[in-house]
């Protein structure tokens, strides 16, 4: 009998010698989705514009619809999310950066949002001022919503499960100014979202108290390349709406932001 067991295992073993199983393939990339398929209702327009160097924005007024939707079921569903905080002005974005020598991925994505300090010296247009000046004349990290300043880590090797930062941006209209940013991989993207964690005042005044600006950032490789889809909204006082021009303040404000973004990815 046990003749019998060994002669029946070394056949075994011969036969796996001469054809070994087949190699398990490990599984380290997904099927990137295509932007008809994440916004199947878009213009000739908007999608023309989504692959221009600014990419495609929108700002609204009060009561004005949204005219980025994307498809139900997805996963990417900003509209929602920016409405909990009940904004009375809104601005929308969609930009595709195409791949250049690789496919970028998510973890490109979340270390472009990450180089938090790039943010400082970014110009905009003032019309008050006539000329183009930094947005931000400062952008740095600073712990558990206090002063202390940080440094931006190296880039990252792997993705987190999600994380929590502090930043401090020294506005050219606000001054200083304190935000919770946080990211949130997902299965296909990458969510950034960026909110005042204290008031905001202009002029000795409070202009948008806590919680009350908030800008989405998702990103994610498409098939025609990486896709920067934004959303900002916020609920400011009378006295500031009645001063300044909220609409095209938000809009200067995310295209900083999305420029940010781009250029974080060319690294």
């Amino acid at each position: 009998m046990k003749n019998t067991v060994f002669i029946s295992f070394v056949f075994i073993f011969s036969i796996l010698l001469i054809h070994p199983l087949p190699a398990q393939k490990e599984v380290t990339e997904y099927n990137l989705r295509s932007l008809d398929t994440l916004f199947p209702n878009l213009s000739a327009e908007q999608r023309e514009r989504a692959f221009s160097e600014n990419g495609y924005i929108n700002s609204h007024g009060k009561n004005q619809p949204l005219t980025l939707i994307p498809a139900p079921g997805y996963g990417i569903d900003l509209p929602t999310e920016i409405m909990r905080a009940n904004p009375t002005y809104l601005t929308e974005s969609l930009l595709i950066i195409p791949y250049s020598g690789r496919t970028l991925t998510k973890l490109d994505a979340y270390n472009a949002l990450g180089r938090i300090s790039d943010l400082q010296g970014r110009l905009y247009n003032s019309r008050t001022r006539g000329e183009e000046v930094p947005l931000f004349e400062d952008a740095t990290r600073i712990t558990s919503n206090r002063r202390n300043t940080i440094p931006d880590p190296p880039p990252a090797m792997e993705l987190p499960s999600s994380e929590t930062v502090y930043i401090r941006l020294r506005d050219a209209n606000f001054g200083n100014t304190f935000y919770q940013a946080d990211f949130t991989p997902g299965p296909y993207g990458v969510t950034f979202n960026l909110t005042n964690s204290r008031n905001i005042t202009y002029i000795l005044f409070t202009a948008m108290r806590a919680g009350r600006f908030n800008t989405i950032i998702y990103m994610e490789p498409l098939e025609e390349g990486m896709l920067i889809y934004s959303l900002a909204g916020v609920d400011v006082s009378d006295f500031v709406a009645n001063r300044i021009n909220i609409p095209s303040s938000i809009r200067r404000r995310l295209q900083v932001f999305i420029s940010w973004v781009s250029d974080g990815l060319t690294y």
